[in-house]
């Protein structure tokens, strides 16, 4: 026997109802991870949410690139002769040009023709080459007015290789930058590194990594995950450039020492632990050579005030550190 109408109203009703609330309910987790991170248009972060990323980024597994960018210098492999089907392959093959032990890559730039109705005859060229400069890679002019490129290119940076150093007064922290997980976030720091100065690019929140957490960054079983959150925040905008917001990128589990964006920038901030708790939230860029984060931790036990962001109990520093992006002066290794 049939349900009356009525009765199949009532069940559809309260169907409605049900996933209405399920919706509110994942809203409402999300504004409360906002809430978390965000103080005005900046974001603060707090271990009580469920952001966190998958894996240490910079690794093998990613193979990203910028569309619409035609990356130059010498070939070592030609494209007319060497073909894949995805910007991946190509990017792979570069990185099988890099063994991880024999310091630089033969290959460090890879530049992929991969849209078949705009390259013709040139679709799936996979052009492997080689930077004079890889933290100022050569880049094609463009074509005449109106012509789109329609090459797709990365870079790959080997062992001892893509390290900068932002520098403080407190000592240098030497990041490895990852272009092949975050290669937008990479060409903007490498754009800040080619102005030689960074006015206004500074530390101004220090949090250490308490009792939550053990010397190697590893949390203690039962313990809170803050406050204190096990971070250095800070922003990397130059005063006098105009700042895009930058697109999500990869986004591994932070670890200690990993550098990652808040949001699209430019805030950011260096882990001083693991944070596994936080999720697949935050894009990293790079990650602090592990000999150098004493400089991070010293920067963490600086002078701070209490404040609350968004409801959340943070220190900032009461004097803000200053930093700037300037090169090695002697090769690091990872």
């Amino acid at each position: 026997m049939g349900r009356k109408h009525d009765e199949k109203s009532t069940i559809l009703y309260n169907r409605l109802i049900l996933l209405l609330v399920s919706f509110a309910s994942c809203g409402l987790v999300y504004f409360f991870v906002s809430a978390v991170l965000t103080k005005n248009s900046s974001i603060s972060l707090s271990g009580s949410s469920s952001l966190a990323l998958v894996g240490e980024g910079g690794g093998g597994g990613c193979c990203r690139g910028i569309e619409n960018l035609e990356l130059w210098g010498a070939a070592v492999k030609w494209g007319s002769d060497f073909k894949f089907n995805s910007s991946e392959d190509c990017c792979n093959a570069c990185k099988s040009m890099c063994t991880g032990n024999d310091g630089p890559c033969l290959c460090d730039t890879w530049v992929f023709c991969g849209n078949r109705e705009a390259c013709g005859s040139k679709f799936g060229e996979c052009w492997l080459k080689k930077q004079k400069d890889s933290l100022a890679p050569e880049k094609q002019d463009g074509g005449p007015p109106g012509e789109e490129n329609y090459w797709i290119s990365g870079l790959i940076f080997g062992k001892g290789e893509g390290i900068i150093a932002m520098e403080t007064e407190f000592g240098t922290l030497h990041m490895k930058l990852f272009p092949d997980c975050a290669p937008h976030s990479v060409a903007y720091i490498l754009e800040l590194l080619a102005l030689r100065h960074c006015a206004g690019c500074q530390f101004y929140r220090a949090e250490s990594r308490g009792e939550s957490w053990d010397s190697e960054g590893n949390h203690i079983k039962n313990a809170a995950f803050g406050p204190p959150y096990a971070l250095i925040q800070g922003t990397l905008e130059a005063q006098g450039t105009t700042f895009k917001k930058l697109p999500a990128e990869d986004c591994p589990t932070i670890r200690r020492g990993s550098v990652a964006w808040i949001g699209p920038g430019p805030e950011f901030f260096i882990s001083l632990a693991n944070h596994a708790e936080w999720k697949h939230e935050y894009t990293v860029f790079g990650s602090v050579l592990p000999e150098d984060l004493h400089v991070a931790e010293k920067i963490a036990t600086l002078p701070t005030a209490s404040d609350v962001w968004n409801n959340i109990n943070v220190t900032v520093l009461e004097r803000p550190v200053p930093l700037s992006l300037g090169r090695i002066k002697k090769r690091h290794e990872d």
